[in-house]
């Protein structure tokens, strides 16, 4: 008589549901190992009791579930006894595309065009350039709507205010101008003080002041200034940097971080021009900072996924949204204590946490100078733009290396994000930009069209547009 051979039982694994701030989704469950992603899904729903089936992202250790948790974890390194914590996190309910055409060329500025940026609500795209003018473009036309006159110089940076109702630009004779993006108009007078040029802007973000009144700029001469917008005056100087200043950012908390040539970063009490901490760790300058909060104090009060967009128009309550963007900023940083990472002509990056005077990681394996830094949206990941003609990607939590983004074959200058987090967008001097995608970390859009050297990107914050502009003068906007 043949005896049947037992079935091998599969192994099981006590686990529990984790959201990404840490709330447990209901007790450890005995789940198989081989569960795959498809299954967790199913179960995290049933546990939250979703009416509507959510899509979700799974995390071990940082360590996204593909497949199933087996192939995810080493099984052997599991005891019976321990529990596994799986990480959830909504997946963004909208995706982007990968923009893959340009819809038009817009020409009019007369030299190289040095910054541009989409307003928060994405309906406005500004642009400063070498021929001493801001340009406001029409998006819906996709024209030339404004050319706002007044500076003496080359308009170095340009930045909206929270609220989308007026945009800060800045020039090499140390002015700052406010323009109504609507009529093109300049409002009050010129904010004058900077002894050299001015290189950074940043406003006080929506859920700290709905009424957008504070800017604060940074640049030669060393200092950085917060200013009144409204009685056109200078209200704070803060000294203590030894050399330029290369980036300012106003962070959540009410603390202004900046980053200097003198190999340091710094964070200041806004309110009164403090000095908290100074991060010190780079041997070169420091060009550039960015904060994990960056993306939800940019986009404040107009949430892609909410649909906010025309609450401004039709007289919306600034309490709700000031409400709004507070909820949003504290999803991201829940203790106020908010991450930054700084990079530099030492071909390193640092990442900082503000509460920590030693840095959280040093990030190597950039060959040359590292230009620009952003957090994705979801301050999931890292990317760095790199002189090494290379992109590198990172993990935001600890700063560990995922890939480097290899195909521009010239210095790349500086990189931007898709809403969703699953596009990286990057400008170089070879006259190309490049969409890359990160979950196949892999080049996915080779976007040629430029005549020369592209010096900005931005990716609308609702995702539907790319705008890109360099030293051939015209402006480029791109769809899919």
């Amino acid at each position: 008589m043949e005896v049947e051979e037992n079935e091998p039982t599969t192994r099981t694994v006590q686990a529990r549901f984790v959201s990404d701030v840490g709330e447990e989704a209901g007790p450890p469950l005995a789940l198989p190992i081989n569960v795959t992603k498809e299954q967790l899904e199913l179960i995290c729903n049933a546990l939250l009791k979703n009416e509507q089936q959510t899509p979700y992202l799974f995390f071990v250790n940082d360590d996204e579930i593909k497949e199933s948790v087996e192939q995810t974890v080493d099984s052997k390194r599991l005891n019976a006894e321990d529990v596994l914590d799986i990480v959830y996190q909504p997946q963004a309910v909208f995706r982007v595309r990968a923009v893959s055409r340009c819809t038009s060329t817009m020409p009019g500025h007369a030299e190289a065009v040095v910054s541009l940026a989409f307003s928060p609500n994405s309906i406005h795209l500004a642009s400063g350039s070498g021929d001493k003018t801001l340009r406001l473009w029409d998006l819906n036309t996709e024209t030339p709507h404004y050319t706002c006159t007044g500076h003496r110089q080359w308009v170095m940076c340009v930045a909206w205010a929270p609220d989308s109702l007026k945009v800060a630009s800045a020039c090499k004779a140390g002015e700052i101008r406010i323009w109504s993006p609507d009529t093109g108009k300049q409002l009050g007078r010129p904010l004058v003080g900077h002894k050299k040029w001015i290189s950074c802007l940043s406003w006080e973000p929506y859920h700290r002041n709905a009424e957008c009144r504070y800017l604060a700029s940074a640049g030669n001469d060393n200092d950085a200034r917060i200013w009144d917008v409204v009685l056109g005056t200078c209200v704070k100087v803060i000294a203590g940097h030894t050399a330029a200043v290369t980036a300012v950012r106003w962070g959540g908390s009410g603390l202004l971080y900046t980053s200097s040539r003198d190999r340091t970063v710094k964070m200041w009490r806004a309110e009164d021009g403090v000095l908290c901490k100074t991060f010190t760790g780079h041997a070169h300058w420091v060009n550039n900072l960015a904060l994990n909060t960056d993306y939800v104090l940019r986009t404040g009060p107009f949430h892609p996924v909410m649909d906010k967009f025309k609450m401004y128009g039709d007289g919306a309550d600034k309490d709700a949204l000031k409400q709004l963007a507070l909820e949003r900023y504290e999803q991201v940083c829940p203790d106020g204590v908010e991450s930054f990472v700084s990079c530099s002509d030492d071909f390193t990056l640092y990442l900082w946490r503000a509460n920590q005077k030693q840095f959280v990681t040093r990030m190597t394996g950039h060959q040359n100078v590292v230009n620009d830094v952003k957090y994705s949206p979801d301050v999931k990941f890292i990317a760095s733009a790199s002189f090494d003609k290379s992109i590198r990607l990172w993990r935001a939590g600890d700063g560990a290396f995922i890939c480097a983004l290899r195909g521009h074959v010239q210095a790349v200058y500086t990189v931007s994000w898709s809403a969703d987090s699953r596009l990286v967008l990057s400008g170089s001097k070879d006259s190309t930009l490049k969409v890359w995608s990160v979950k196949e970390r892999k080049l996915v859009q080779e976007l040629p069209g430029h005549a020369d050297e592209v010096y900005g990107v931005d990716w609308a914050p609702d995702g539907s547009r790319v705008a890109s502009g360099g030293k051939d003068k015209v402006l480029k906007l791109w769809a899919y």
